[in-house]
């Protein structure tokens, strides 16, 4: 596949937007990478990182291409895929009869743009008895997806493109992004007179330079400046009474807790000035058009879930649902932030500590409790699906003991991560651009779209991808065989009607239903072209997803009833630019909800945020006087994805942001050498004076400290989890602190 000549399409991996791109290669290499014009959303938009991707497909990371196992003095030994497979198939076999399936856990199923293998997951789950999965959703959107579940019955994101206000928490869309062609919309809002952007953040980012209200919040008291916000438009009567009354039920309970709020007193703890805070409430009440988004800087970050609901009462108050410009619910191929939207005391709990799955996720900062408690339902067992725990999750000394407590710590990925190190086998996948791959993070409105990505590179010998990985696992448990498999060939042979009726008949005990993502890969996986058989999975979900969005489906070309289903699917696979499945009216958003009004009093949040005026004021202990945000996207982080460090053209230490109030009083200048102290670790590292940090505020970027193979010295920076604690979560869903975590300095060289 190596063509030098020809541009090939795929996508970036390095934010949930999936940019298209394409790429032109020199052997293997990545030698030259554009956008794609033809990508339905970026439309031949990238930004800085996309460019630099041949440092994840060709650089050094430690790249796997041949099973390993753990030999008996604590190092590793290839084996072949046979062997592998019917050891790991044996041993959770064991498990399961001796401890329940329950104990089997299961964490991850992709990184970014890199799920399609993951929806293999719940067959392999199934065969052997495993209940329990988590991922990294589970330590930022957990909270509003049960915030949102309750009020709406559905996940929300906002239209920027149209928007006549952005409003911004906790979110710097210059370097994260979140929706497509970021930094374009980001200027043209900027340039355009008419229209205004709102950034609530304690740092000066690179979006809050091109905003026009910039509310520089003390670190930690978001949920005392939303509050002031929702207050303001209250009690100087800026609600949209009509559209609150015609859509929404619960407002004179949310009223009359926030008539009472001490506006100015809240604004004081959050050290905003009390006029700029009126001002933005007025702005965002005055405009035909609101967009929202909040991110991690709350959803990592103290009362977070608390702030996903004063968020939302922001613009549902402001009616900013449902019509061009503001607030709307995404059609999707997947499930991705539903949930049932239950109380508090009903939610489904983990077996050990009785922590609140959300959206079917374990919080990850119990993950580690769950498995070192003595406990009969501990889980013993672990499967890790391109992740990374070891680092990507908090307190990794905590971490890093939890997984090697384990009776069974399989590894599936390309790279010889933290993680994989730890494990007792490691099962190596292809690269992102060597196999048919999908993002199922696509939210964009009204025309949404699925890219399946087909492979640039032949895979190396050695490596499986992942929906073959599952396949074999389901098979050595003796869940699915040639049994099961003829009936469905036999079909398929048919046409794709004979295997519908057919796979509907084999799938209807609720049993064979969760073994249904293997049943479709080897049976109308080998009808599929170009050996498409990993996208297999995408019919079923073609098929569920023309049943859940009719209207738009037809809009968007491809008819009614199954017969669009096969359309779609056909376009799906036939595709290598992306394709619109989705085109949808405004009233779509209203037809998702699966509710007649929008649910505004959640009581045991409500309460919180009444009782929020006689809390003591936040302060620091003076042995940790400031507050550090552990991973900050700049411009050259991208998580752990890229393990090679020398892709980053700037700041390849990694430096530690502080103001320069706190590096004066310091003696410190940028380049000087410090330590930094938490409760759960300390690291050194440079520092970097910079004058969009308050003082008192720390920052260090994510994706680094990551362990890179070979002989050559290179910066890797600070892996920020060294220094985080499990137990700083949130009360609500268990959602980390990673942006609020006490932290001392010691100077040690100028």
């Amino acid at each position: 596949m190596a063509d030098t000549e020809a541009w090939h399409p795929t996508a970036c991996i390095l934010c949930e937007c999936n940019c298209g791109i394409e790429v032109l290669l020199d052997e293997r290499r990545f030698a030259r990478i554009r956008g794609d014009r033809q990508h339905p959303a970026s439309q031949g938009y990238t930004c800085n990182k996309a460019l630099r991707l041949d440092h994840y497909q060709n650089g050094r990371g430690g790249r796997l291409t041949a099973p390993l196992r753990r030999t008996a003095d604590g190092g590793f030994e290839e084996v072949d895929w046979d062997t592998a497979i019917s050891e790991i198939s044996a041993r959770l076999l064991a498990i399961r009869d001796a401890h329940g399936g329950e104990t089997v856990f299961y964490y991850g199923g992709g990184g970014q743009g890199n799920h399609l293998g993951g929806a293999y997951a719940p067959a392999t789950m199934a065969a052997y008895g495993a209940r329990y999965r988590s991922s990294a959703l589970a330590q930022e959107k957990t909270g509003e997806f049960w915030v949102s579940a309750r009020m709406l019955g559905h996940v929300t994101r906002g239209d920027f493109e149209h928007c006549e206000v952005a409003l911004f928490l906790g979110k710097n869309p210059y370097q994260s992004h979140g929706f497509p062609r970021a930094r374009s919309v980001l200027k043209e809002i900027a340039r355009d007179p008419d229209r205004s952007m709102i950034v609530v953040d304690p740092v000066r980012t690179e979006t809050a330079e091109l905003a026009d209200l910039h509310l520089q919040l003390r670190p930690g008291t978001d949920l005392h400046l939303v509050t002031a916000l929702a207050a303001v438009l209250v009690q100087e009567d800026l609600v949209a009474h009509d559209w609150v009354a015609a859509y929404t039920q619960g407002y004179d309970e949310v009223a009359a807790v926030l008539r009472d709020v001490p506006v100015a007193e809240h604004c004081a703890v959050a050290d905003v000035p009390e006029p700029l805070v009126r001002t933005a409430a007025r702005r965002i009440a005055a405009a035909r058009s609101v967009a929202v988004f909040e991110d991690l800087g709350v959803q990592m970050n103290r009362d977070s879930t608390l702030v996903s609901y004063v968020e939302k009462l922001v613009w549902l108050l402001t009616g900013n649902f449902a019509k061009p410009g503001a607030q709307y619910v995404p059609s999707n191929l997947s499930a991705i932030g539903r949930d049932r939207g239950l109380p508090a005391d009903a939610v489904p709990r983990t077996p050990v500590v009785g922590a609140p799955i959300i959206s079917g996720l374990v919080p990850c900062n119990v993950i580690a409790e769950e498995v070192l408690a003595d406990h009969p339902a501990r889980y013993r067992a672990m499967l890790v699906e391109s992740a990374n725990p070891a680092h990507s999750l908090a307190d990794s000394p905590r971490m890093r003991e939890a997984l090697e407590a384990l009776d069974l710590l399989v590894v599936i990925d390309v790279a010889m991560t933290e993680t994989a190190r730890l494990a007792d086998y490691v099962l190596p996948a292809p690269t992102q651009f060597e196999k048919y791959e999908a993002t199922f993070f696509n939210f964009d409105f009204p025309r949404n779209l699925h890219h399946l990505r087909h492979p640039v590179l032949d895979a190396p010998p050695g490596v499986l991808p992942e929906p073959e990985i599952h396949a074999r696992l389901v098979e050595a448990a003796g869940a699915l065989g040639e049994d099961d498999y003829v009936p469905l060939r036999v079909a398929a042979e048919q046409g794709r009607a004979a295997f519908g009726a057919a796979f509907l008949a084999a799938v209807a005990d609720p049993a064979r239903r969760r073994l249904a993502p293997v049943l479709l890969y080897r049976t109308l996986g080998p009808t599929l072209p170009d050996d498409a058989a990993a996208a297999a999975v995408l019919w079923a979900a073609a098929h569920q997803f023309v049943l859940a969005n009719a209207p738009g489906v037809e809009r968007a070309g491809f008819g009614a009833g199954p017969a669009a289903g096969e359309r779609l699917f056909d376009a799906l696979l036939a595709s290598a630019h992306g394709v619109v499945i989705s085109d949808d009216a405004p009233e779509a958003s209203w037809q998702r909800l699966g509710r007649q009004r929008i649910e505004l009093h959640l009581p045991e949040l409500l309460d919180a945020v009444a009782g929020l005026g006689a809390r003591p004021r936040p302060e620091l202990d003076p042995s940790y006087p400031f507050v550090l945000s552990a991973g900050e996207r700049r411009a050259f982080t991208a998580n752990t994805i890229i393990r090679d460090p020398r892709w980053r053209r700037r700041d390849p230490e990694g430096r530690l942001r502080m103001s320069p109030a706190d590096a004066e009083r310091l003696g410190l200048a940028s380049g000087d050498l410090v330590r930094l102290r938490t409760r759960r670790g300390s690291v050194e590292v440079p520092v970097d004076v910079t004058d969009t940090m308050r003082a008192g505020h720390l920052a260090l970027p994510n994706g680094l400290g990551v362990g890179v193979p070979g002989d050559e010295p290179l910066a890797a920076g600070v892996a920020p989890n060294e220094l985080t604690d499990l137990r700083d979560r949130d009360e609500w869903v268990g959602t980390p602190w990673h942006k609020h975590v006490p932290a001392a300095l010691d100077v040690l060289a100028r």
